[in-house]
């Protein structure tokens, strides 16, 4: 049997979220034999790896990859969005910035609100973890879940646990804590389909119309996917004042 070593690890930020209140925002000392990658470890202590962009062992940046060794202080930091960590070795190709999502079967709601906020987001209400996996992995998505576990699966690469449970309240955590503010396109997509919203003749929509809408709209959009039209009728003084309490701003389309 090989002999037990230990190394001092210190999460920083809202990693902690992730540990028991004995282990957070604190040095504690993580055991451990043979020579497992930080990764594991990392893992092991219930960080997905999807949340971690920097890792320092005794002050030195290392990949997923490095073998813990008895003696090593390991300092493990979320997605760095203000600071240009360029020299230092990145965990991923690509940043997690890229605005497209795939959302788990828990969050239908926050995937209509990003589609509202313009982002391209694939959901469905009978996705099984395997599927997400796939999406995530073929696609280059992000992957947004309540549930911990999935963000531990190798193939994803970019990820991300919501905290908040209600849904209004999650939109506005997905776009602070990635920093998505200047890719929001409010109404650009359609809520049920995700498909881009553009803008139609009133002629060609005109057999679709009820009387009251031919006589006092002008102004139509259409589904590219679905064919669903939109217009800015009664409604779309409730839909912008959702927009500004999601994005804390009145710019709508």
């Amino acid at each position: 049997m090989s002999p037990e070593h230990a190394a001092t690890f210190r999460f920083y930020e809202e990693l902690n979220d992730f540990l028991p209140p004995e282990r957070a925002r604190r040095e504690h000392v993580y055991r451990f034999e043979g020579h497992p990658s930080v990764k594991n470890a990392i893992e092991s202590q219930g960080v997905p790896h999807t949340e971690v962009d920097l890792i320092l062992v005794d002050g030195w940046s290392i990949g997923f990859d490095y073998q813990l060794r008895d003696g090593n202080r390991v300092a493990v930091y979320p997605t760095f969005e203000r600071f240009d960590i360029t020299p230092l070795v990145r965990l991923r190709e690509r940043p997690l910035r890229d605005p497209c999502f795939v959302v788990d079967v828990n969050l239908g709601k926050l995937a209509r609100l990003l589609r509202m906020l313009g982002f391209d987001t694939l959901y469905r209400n009978d996705y099984g973890d395997a599927e997400i996996v796939d999406i995530a992995a073929h696609e280059q998505r992000i992957v947004l879940t309540r549930d911990r576990r999935l963000l531990h699966h190798a193939r994803i690469t970019h990820g991300y646990w919501v905290r908040n449970v209600d849904p209004d309240d999650q939109a506005v955590e997905v776009v602070k804590r990635l920093q998505l503010e200047r890719w929001v396109r409010p109404l650009l997509r359609c809520l049920d389909c995700n498909g881009r919203i553009f803008p139609v003749a009133k002629a060609e929509v005109l057999h679709r119309l009820e009387p009251l809408t031919r006589h006092h709209y002008s102004d139509f959009y259409r589904c590219e996917r679905c064919a669903k039209v939109f217009w800015k009728g009664s409604h779309y003084k409730g839909i912008r004042a959702q927009l500004a309490r999601l994005t804390r701003t009145k710019n709508a389309r």
